[in-house]
């Protein structure tokens, strides 16, 4: 059976489908399993054994264009997210199979529905990516902790390009696209702080990122010995490398975070008190711990408007740190602290 899983997402989104790719796998050995990836997620799939090929879209591809990707022979295509053309795509090619939820006009383009809300945050998102599987009348089960794979020569390369920093090492990504974030210079004396205690930090992000941490911190430009930014020069592949070399990733509620729970290196995650953003749904599904800052959870980010709006900036430098300090030497379960 050809089993295309589609969900051309972020990074963390697609990371949280790889339980969905391995419960198939499980359950129909002989499956071909194929991914549709976004372009820049896509890497993150590769040396995957619970998937065979990865096709990639942009976005802007006519809806012609798209129905020829789905004559691609498959048997079943899953809709982890339900993307209205993809869906009416796979409609006109003729997809025999086609699971989505059935909450949505669009969901009359899908021939197995599966009704089950997503906005009362009840499970995980990689649970509710698993039971989508029910529309093809499989029984997935619960899910398991996402992986992802490196190649020896990834790892040599992260190997070298870490050298000379301490032994133990705590990745610091201040990036992400969170309505919230922890302010600049709290990443900046967090790693200051790290790095006074003989603790190598690698800062990340994408170029965007590191131009504004170098515009709010001017000092970055000139790092001590223990600090390496690399913010804006590796790639995703490298930075899977960089981050399982490490002993913990700091970061707020976005990509590295699931990424690094996948390579199985702690985390230390800063979630807003938004509703949508809540743990029990987003939370990495690895060892580490989440931090809530101690205010009520809201529906939406108001900005100044709200009486909390600097809710994030109530977790201190030295709670974090602390946090880092736990984490890389316990190797207990996710927990969820409120501070």
């Amino acid at each position: 059976m050809r089993i295309l899983l589609v969900r051309p997402d972020g990074i963390g989104d697609e990371i949280l489908c790889l339980p969905v790719a391995s419960a198939v796998r499980r359950l129909m050995p002989q499956a071909h399993i194929t991914f549709l990836s976004s372009a820049s997620a896509a890497p993150l799939l590769e040396h995957h054994p619970d998937v065979n090929d990865v096709m990639t879209v942009t976005g802007q591809e006519s809806l012609r264009a798209l129905v020829v990707l789905f004559r691609r022979e498959f048997d079943a295509a899953v809709f982890l997210k339900p993307f209205r053309r993809l869906m009416m795509a796979a409609w006109m090619a003729g997809v025999p199979a086609r699971v989505a939820t059935g909450y949505r006009w669009y969901s009359i383009f899908a021939n197995r529905r599966v009704y089950e809300h997503r906005h009362d945050f009840s499970k995980h998102e990689s649970e509710y990516n698993l039971g989508l599987l029910r529309g093809l009348d499989l029984d997935p089960g619960s899910p398991v902790r996402p992986a992802l794979v490196l190649t020896d020569a990834e790892r040599q390369w992260a190997k070298t390009r870490l050298d000379g920093l301490p032994v133990r090492r705590v990745v610091v990504h201040p990036g992400g696209f969170a309505a919230r974030r922890w302010r600049v210079g709290q990443y900046w004396n967090l790693a200051q702080k790290l790095s006074g205690e003989g603790i190598g930090v690698v800062l990340t992000g994408n170029e965007e990122e590191g131009c504004r941490f170098r515009n709010d911190v001017p000092q970055a430009y000139e790092m001590g010995k223990g600090m390496l930014d690399l913010m804006g020069h590796v790639t995703v592949r490298e930075l899977m490398a960089v981050i399982e070399a490490s002993h913990a990733v700091v970061s707020g509620a976005t990509g590295p975070a699931h990424m690094a729970a996948a390579l199985n290196t702690p985390t230390v995650s800063l979630f807003d008190p938004r509703r949508n953003n809540l743990p029990a749904r987003w939370r990495p599904l690895g060892r580490g711990v989440v931090l809530r800052p101690d205010v009520p959870t809201c529906e939406k980010c108001i900005y100044e408007a709200c009486p909390y709006w600097d809710c994030l900036d109530r977790i201190t430098v030295e709670q974090v740190a602390d946090r880092v300090r736990q984490v890389v030497q316990d190797a207990q379960p996710m927990q969820v602290q409120h501070v």
